[in-house]
């Protein structure tokens, strides 16, 4: 969330760490007078290069989670330091800042210096600290600052340099590599969307230059295809070959709920091309195949089209040309009952907040956002995300969901076709919390039943579809927590909330579906695929390669059977039923819980009556480091985080 200076004032300190992509420092100095602290640049970077964020030079956390407001003393001193430094090449490679950024506070009496730092645009990144952008570009990933490692920052070049990602010319790549039937599909469109244009009865060769998916590389004076049309009309196997993780993956669900099962699936499998062009024609129809269409007409002939029809061609169209095909990502689009589910790897270019708004357009594949508009699909200058906002509200369904994740890099986008206060979400909440839901204020409501239909709430949505002030909201969602009514999870910025009742895995539509469930492919599967597809295995490789999970395994206190609650409550009661353990005990009882099964977070923490983030942030993390547990999951904060014994834990706890 994105504070103005003076909504600091009217926040909690406790809330601080809820408020924003937030990092506080004590900046005292050796003198006590204030001093920008060594680690500010790299702080500074990690912001810029991820979403942006505050900075407040003068408040110390300490203990981890509580905030004291120190104050700087020289204030004036402390400010000529930092623009000093923000533009000396030598400590950071860009000043993002401007006057307004930098800006004195009071808070709790004292004076302290806020710094706001923007994200950085494609042509800014990567901000890195020193002249070095290997080893000195920084992310910020949840709570912390974390050097990027080398492919990213060549990524953050890349798009820095390429205003359009698909117009390389190929070396080694002929029309060969094409498929001819995808081809001839798509000159018929074209004839029949521009009847009698000039280009329609072109030799093949010309026709696939003028529409821009071949070319010539002037500076080094060879022609051949463009990445673009080896994109959109090539066979699947040759495009990994200039591509190795490309991967396009339509999945339809049976059920209104996040489910590891389909019932149709579309990938590369050898039975067709694989190539963009085919797959949107093909996810097109099955998209809209159920659409109900009312009876029209225009000029005596009947119109098949809806605002619905259009919103799904735009999105479709939306998430292909915009997705950057160098990330180990997939591009996935799930039709549900209830919704459909766009992703494609890469952020965004436009910050989400400007892309809805319109009229903001920097396209990653800018020649394949033209051949998709030679044939109808797609808008020019930034219109398409309004377009779909706009359609979709005219149903009266919630309000469609775009939004991006940093690691791994995506964009993601809901359509959800649910009315914003859906009886059947109410009667539930009601059932379940009975006078405790009826007596919340309107907005808090709204936020139950947000998560209720759409599996988690967050900060940034409840902005989309309520009119109070976010400062507001970071109080009112503190409060539900405070109730337990809801369940945080995350900081900053990836704050999210659910409800006691849901797992937060089941919030997440694009959740990976299982092998098991999968029907045999064709006969033929190019190498390839004949594993499963990272991005379609259990576990995504953004989470890295899993570790054997040893079974059983607990997420959650009530899924635990009654004599296995016993016992575990039995094994902590050394720590549950005392107020401070030391260390050394609390280790011991932890891996004497996990021995033999995995346990998750809320699990342990249910167990042993302590707090979930002091517990994983104080002893999990570093006991994980130290080989004394071992994680089902590389990301210590994947929502489907569990534990199990590692190396025993020989300390003396008396």
């Amino acid at each position: 969330m994105s504070l103005k200076p003076e909504a600091w004032s009217s926040i909690d300190l406790t809330n601080l760490a809820e408020a924003s992509d937030l990092e506080c420092k004590a900046a005292q100095g050796k003198d006590g007078q204030g001093q920008v602290p060594d680690d500010f640049w790299k702080t500074y970077s990690a912001l810029a290069n991820t979403d942006g964020g505050y900075i407040l030079l003068g408040v110390q956390e300490k203990p981890r989670g509580t905030f004291t407001p120190l104050g700087i003393n020289n204030l004036e001193q402390v400010r000529k330091a930092l623009w000093d430094n923000l533009h000396n090449k030598k400590q950071v490679s860009i000043n993002l800042l401007r006057e307004e950024d930098v800006q004195p506070i009071e808070i709790d009496g004292k004076t302290i210096l806020q710094i706001s730092v923007p994200r950085a645009t494609r042509t800014q990144k990567p901000v890195h600290t020193s002249s070095n952008p290997l080893g000195g570009t920084w992310l910020r990933r949840y709570e912390g600052d974390y050097a990027a490692d080398d492919e990213t920052v060549r990524r953050f070049m890349a798009e820095r340099v390429e205003d359009s990602r698909d117009e390389r010319v190929l070396k080694g790549y002929d029309f060969s590599d094409l498929d001819m039937d995808t081809i001839a599909a798509y000159r018929n469109r074209f004839a029949a969307v521009k009847p009698g244009h000039v280009w329609t009865d072109l030799p093949i060769p010309e026709f696939l230059e003028r529409i821009g998916a071949s070319g010539k590389n002037r500076e080094e004076g060879y022609s051949g295809l463009r990445l673009a049309g080896l994109l959109m009309f090539g066979r699947a196997e040759v495009i990994r070959d200039a591509l190795p993780h490309y991967m396009v993956d339509y999945q339809e669900r049976p059920e209104a709920k996040t489910e590891k099962r389909w019932v149709d699936r579309l990938v590369p499998d050898g039975t067709w091309s694989g190539n963009l062009y085919d797959f949107f024609r093909r996810v097109y129809q099955k998209l809209t195949a159920d659409l109900k269409v009312p009876f029209q007409l225009q000029d005596g002939q009947r119109v098949e089209d809806t605002p619905v029809h259009e919103a799904l061609r735009e999105a479709l169209a939306n998430t292909l040309i915009h997705a950057d095909y160098s990330e180990r990502m997939s591009v996935l689009v799930v039709k549900r009952p209830d919704m459909f589910g766009f992703r494609n790897p890469g952020r965004m270019r436009t910050p989400v907040e400007l892309a809805i708004q319109g009229g903001h357009s920097d396209c990653r594949n800018r020649r394949l956002q033209t051949m998709f508009q030679l044939v109808g699909y797609g808008d020019h200058a930034g219109s398409g995300v309004p377009k779909i906002y706009k359609n979709w509200d005219g149903q009266h369904w919630r309000r469609p969901v775009l939004y991006e994740m940093a690691e791994p890099a995506q964009t993601l986008m809901e359509l959800r076709m649910n009315s914003l206060v859906p009886e059947q979400a109410v009667a539930e909440l009601e059932e379940r919390l009975d006078h405790r839901f009826t007596e919340l204020p309107e907005t808090a409501r709204l936020a139950l039943i947000t998560a209720q239909v759409e599996g988690l709430v967050s900060h940034d949505r409840l902005k989309e579809i309520s009119s109070d002030h976010p400062a507001d909201l970071t109080k009112m969602l503190g409060g539900l927590v405070r109730d337990n009514l809801l369940i945080s999870d995350g900081a900053g910025r990836g704050m999210v909330y659910y409800l006691p009742w849901h797992r937060r895995s089941t919030a997440n539509v694009f959740e990976p579906v299982e092998q098991a469930a999968a029907p045999s492919l064709a006969t033929y599967i190019p190498p390839e695929l004949n594993a499963k597809p990272p991005e379609l295995s259990a576990i995504p490789p953004e989470l890295g390669t899993p570790k054997v999970v040893i079974d059983p395994s607990y997420l959650d206190w009530d899924a635990i059977p009654e004599q296995l609650k016993q016992e575990l409550s039995e094994l902590g009661i050394r720590v549950s039923e005392a107020g401070r353990v030391p260390p050394a005990l609390l280790r011991q009882t932890l891996h004497q819980l996990c021995s033999g099964r995995y346990l998750g977070l809320r699990v342990l923490a249910q167990i042993l009556q302590r707090d979930p983030d002091d517990l994983r942030k104080r002893t999990l993390s570093q006991m994980v480091k130290d080989g004394q547990l071992r994680t089902a999951y590389p990301t210590m904060k994947d929502p489907r985080q569990a534990y199990t014994a590692g190396t025993p834990v020989n300390i003396d706890t008396k």
